[in-house]
């Protein structure tokens, strides 16, 4: 099993002793238990990663390890973008958590026309919950980058999104239960970016849908099974993982 993960502002270079305290430091001495001489692994979220074995065990909340390894990793390309319709509050961060996993590089709150939930007045604390959720998933998943979650978009706000996205020569796939087209015929391959429009319980409004697809957005049949807007984005990036390089050959 790997070393577990833990955020920390910056990671230092290899030879370095780095502190690991506050929220992160409890969940590590208190909740995983780690103990002096065991290995662990610090990110600071934005690529850079650093294997540690940990010095000394500080109180309940903070722990002193020597920085053994340092690395960067770029991001996968292409970029993947989730926007992803907010689902029912019992899913909602469900949905971010599970497209995290995935390796979502951002992640857009889009309050679509038939969707259930409403972030009216609330937003940021809708987003700050994403955000949160992404960060556990990140951290779980052993990832190092945690994605992006901007603010809440509107579909005027999405229009515009994927606009650009295919003005910039990427591929906009709009998961669709009665599409007539299978997922693996997006060209994919040479994609300079990918978006993913993922609709609310009640499916993605006919007006929605087809203002996307007239700005070149393609209504794709991710497969035989009708998913929860939880669950979608997930399984879509799996099939872009294998169908792109984002995964290793």
């Amino acid at each position: 099993m790997s070393a577990p993960l833990f955020w920390v502002e910056s990671v230092p270079s290899a030879g370095s002793e780095v502190l690991v305290s506050g929220p992160e430091g409890r969940h590590a001495v208190t909740v995983v238990r780690v103990r002096a001489g065991e290995m662990i692994r610090i990110g600071d979220g934005h690529g850079s990663v650093a294997e540690c074995e940990v010095v000394e065990v500080l109180g309940k909340d903070r722990l002193r390890a020597k920085v053994r390894t340092f690395t960067y990793t770029d991001r996968p390309r292409p970029s993947v973008t989730v926007v992803q319709a907010l689902p029912k509050a019992e899913r909602s961060e469900l949905a971010v958590d599970l497209a995290t996993q995935a390796g979502a590089d951002r992640i857009v709150p889009w309050q679509a026309a038939r969707c259930v939930s409403r972030w009216a007045g609330k937003s940021d604390k809708g987003v700050r919950k994403w955000e949160q959720a992404a960060e556990a998933a990140a951290k779980q998943a052993r990832r190092a980058w945690v994605p992006e979650v901007t603010a809440l978009a509107g579909t005027t706000d999405v229009r515009a999104r994927c606009a650009a996205v295919v003005a910039a020569g990427g591929v906009v796939a709009v998961l669709h239960e009665e599409a007539t087209t299978g997922f693996a015929t997006l060209p994919l391959a040479h994609a300079t970016e990918i978006v993913l429009v993922v609709g609310p319980e009640g499916g993605i409004d006919e007006t929605e849908l087809a203002d996307l697809t007239a700005l070149g957005a393609r209504a794709v049949l991710l497969g035989p099974e009708v998913l929860r807007t939880a669950t979608a984005a997930a399984v879509a990036l799996g099939a872009i993982g294998a169908l792109t390089s984002r995964w290793p050959r």
